[in-house]
């Protein structure tokens, strides 16, 4: 999934999370619910791809959810 050799490069972890770190910086602090909203309109990504993409992302420190539930960049 991350380096995907049988589906659309579009789909994989790599480029969606490219896209999702570009909206958390335009917005800087962004719930969930209005991430993703935003994902399905300008990128028609999934609930699943979008989930997998912030555990990813989560997971090399570059986005990070705080208490009210908001993600924002690790700083």
């Amino acid at each position: 999934m991350l380096l995907p050799d049988s589906i659309h490069p579009k789909h994989s972890v790599y480029y969606t999370g490219a896209i999702v770190l570009q909206a958390i910086q335009r917005y800087g602090t962004i719930s969930f619910a209005d991430l993703f909203v935003e994902m399905r309109r300008d990128n028609d990504m999934s609930f699943r791809l979008l989930t997998i993409t912030l555990d990813w992302l989560y997971l090399i420190n570059a986005a990070v959810i705080n208490d009210k539930g908001e993600i924002s960049l690790c700083s």
